[in-house]
């Protein structure tokens, strides 16, 4: 099933809230004059789980270059850098999951893995001269509006996962998108807006961080 979903610009949303796992992506966007909606992409996702944060953003650039790499990676709110060579993975062990992101080209295309929960494939890029000409997005002269291009696999999720992406996943769902128009819109922006790229709060979401024990030694 495809669908689209448009959210709006400078916002974020939940795109899959579960027991174990809420991701979240920011859009960005342009809103010609006369247009009532949005142009939107998704600029950056967040991956969240247990204490832990993984996000893949899009870097801000003026002029496109394939051969340099656009892509913005933070654990835990830390830049991390994926190796070019070797493997060309980064990797770390939580205790309760295994995460790597490796390289699968030489720039701006990684794969995410969470063990046990999800797998992203991102791809950074830009929005063409063609493209924008064609589609009449009138993007600036001096972005080129950097943005991400994913899939996901997902290896647990509950009957009752929530999201823009997540809630197609519930049995027995039935898409409000009308079938059979060029672009069939998926709504529920107003049940899935988050804070911000790292919140796992919104009206639906069923995600919440695990509290961290502390002892106190006297």
């Amino acid at each position: 099933m495809m669908f689209y979903f448009h959210g709006s610009k400078g916002s974020d949303f939940a795109i899959v809230s579960d027991d174990d796992l809420q991701i979240n992506a920011h859009f960005i966007g342009t809103r010609p004059e006369g247009r009532t909606r949005d142009f939107t992409w998704v600029q950056a996702l967040s991956i969240m789980f247990d204490t832990h944060t993984l996000v893949l953003a899009a870097k801000r650039v003026s002029k496109w270059d394939d051969k340099v790499d656009a892509l913005i990676p933070k654990w835990d709110n830390e830049m991390i850098n994926i190796p070019t060579d070797g493997e060309a993975e980064w990797k770390i062990n939580t205790g309760n999951r295994v995460v790597v992101v490796e390289r699968t080209d030489d720039h701006n295309t990684v794969r995410a893995r969470v063990s046990g929960l999800v797998q992203v494939d991102v791809r950074v890029t830009p929005i063409g001269e063609k493209e924008n000409k064609v589609h009449n997005y009138q993007i600036p002269s001096d972005d080129a509006f950097a943005h991400l291009e994913t899939q996901f696999k997902f290896f647990k999720l509950s009957d009752s996962v929530e999201g823009v992406l997540g809630k197609s996943y519930q049995p027995g769902f039935v898409g409000p998108a009308k079938m059979g128009v060029a672009m069939p819109l998926m709504g529920g922006e107003d049940k899935y807006q988050t804070p911000s790229l790292t919140s796992p709060l919104c009206k639906l979401c069923r995600f919440q961080r695990p509290s961290i024990s502390m002892v106190i030694a006297i």
